[in-house]
Order: structure tokens, then C-alpha cells, then sequence
């Protein structure tokens, strides 16, 4: 079995005395997908932000092929492709010139960029909208570039959050295909959803997470067994009820 790609420890943050995220690990190996999975406010986006070295935790630690990323935050996050529910892209540039740009900024070679971009185009389907301005596309026009972005360095570690929330289907499956074929190549996934049915089709390994703990994780069979439930989604309900009656006893 290979070493992780990505491995957290024992990661917590706090903000004001609320706890975002209390006690959080698991690992991510290459050539595997892994959903970390729970309902708004769980606690998904910040770990994955703390995961980024966009956000620093209040204890615990992230290793990203061996380097930690407080100790070594350049080597870490070069390894790293991140998507944020957030993330932008300039509004006057096209898709082409947004590649552009980000990868001299991840330093690949002029030669390999230009391939890179237009495999890209093609695989995502974004030659008809790749020059246009990024102000006038869609939605879905828009992800695919931000997918592509976040691709475009061919890192070992992709960090997805939410990449297809608010998409259409036909969108939406574009991107879950690209994120199948970034496995299909080695590369180590995480990708937080709410979307149950999209993680059963794409993910090999599942992480729950409820109230900012983790509750369950482990390969979708296993996950249903422990639930003794035949699908996620009421596998997931089954894990939020326990959780809540626990809460209402303490």
C-alpha cells in the first residue's frame, strides 16, 4: 500500500470559544477519492481551509507528502490543487488567460503550460467560452475554469470543496468525470458534499462529519454496515439522530 498523499492529525479550530472543528483525522492516499461528507456548518469547509494553509489550526497538524504545512508551507501547498465554494476568477480575462497566468505563477514551463491548457480545454469541454471574458460566462462555465485552475499544476493532492453545488447536471457531471480521471492518473482527492448520491458514485472512502467531529469513516459498505442502514443518506440521517440524542443527554 502507498503512503498518504494527505494525512491529518488530530486537527482542531476554534473561533471565539465556538469549536469549528475538534479532533479531525483521517489520511488520503494517491489514486483514491475521499468525500467528506456532512450538511452546512459541519465543518467541512474550514477543514479543508486548514488542509489548504489558508487557515491555521488551533492544534493538530497536516502533512501533504510529508511536509507539514506550518513547518513548510511552500513545499506543502505546491503539491496542492484547491477549490473554494468561493473562489473567483478575474473577470476580464478569459478562461485561457486565467491558465495563463496561474500557472507562471506555479512555475511550469512555458512549452509543457500551453499543452497543459489546451488539454484541459478539451477535456472540460471549454472551447466554445475558453476566450471569452469570465464576467459573461455561466455558472457552470465558470467552474469548469476553476476546475481547470485548480488542475492545472498537475498536483498530487486536489482539495474540492462543494465543486459541484448549484451546477446543472450536465455541468456537474463534467466535473465529477475530470475528478475520475485525476484518480485514474494517481492523484489523491478530497472533495467535501452534501450530495450523497454523487459520493456513493465517485468516492472509495467516506468521511462524516457532524458538529465538526467526525462520526464515521471508511469505505461506503462499511459505512452501511455499522449504520445497518441500505443507503448514505439514511446511513448519514441514522449518525446525525445518535448524534443529537447524545447532545440532548449531556
Amino acid at each position: 500500500m502507498t503512503d498518504p498523499e494527505l494525512q491529518v492529525e488530530g486537527l482542531v479550530k476554534h473561533y471565539r470559544g465556538v469549536k469549528a472543528v475538534e479532533g479531525v483525522s483521517f489520511e488520503v492516499r494517491p489514486g483514491e477519492v475521499v468525500g467528506l461528507l456532512g450538511p452546512n456548518g459541519a465543518g467541512k469547509t474550514t477543514t479543508l481551509r486548514m488542509i489548504a494553509g489558508i487557515l491555521t489550526p488551533t492544534a493538530g497538524r497536516v502533512l501533504v507528502g510529508g511536509h507539514e504545512v506550518r513547518e513548510d508551507p511552500l513545499r506543502a501547498k505546491h503539491r496542492v490543487g484547491f477549490l473554494s465554494g468561493d473562489t473567483q476568477l478575474y473577470q476580464r480575462l478569459s478562461p485561457r488567460e486565467v491558465l495563463r497566468y496561474f500557472g507562471r505563477l506555479y512555475g511550469v514551463e512555458a512549452a509543457r503550460l500551453e499543452g497543459r491548457i489546451e488539454r484541459l480545454v478539451a477535456e472540460l469541454e471549454m472551447g466554445a467560452f475558453a476566450d471569452r471574458a469570465c464576467g459573461t460566462l455561466s455558472s457552470g462555465q465558470r467552474q469548469r475554469a476553476n476546475i481547470a485552475r485548480a488542475f492545472l499544476h498537475e498536483p498530487a493532492l486536489l482539495v474540492l470543496d462543494e465543486p459541484t453545488t448549484a451546477l446543472d447536471v450536465i455541468s456537474g457531471q463534467f466535473i465529477v468525470e475530470a475528478i475520475r480521471r485525476e484518480r485514474a492518473a494517481g492523484r489523491a482527492v478530497l472533495f467535501s458534499t452534501h450530495i450523497m448520491g454523487e459520493a456513493e458514485y465517485l468516492c472509495d472512502r467516506l468521511v462524516l462529519i457532524l458538529d465538526g467531529r467526525i462520526v464515521d469513516q471508511g469505505a461506503l459498505p462499511e459505512v452501511l454496515a455499522r449504520s445497518g442502514r441500505d443507503n448514505l443518506t439514511d446511513a448519514f440521517l441514522w449518525h446525525a439522530g445518535r448524534a443529537g440524542a447524545g447532545a440532548g443527554a449531556s
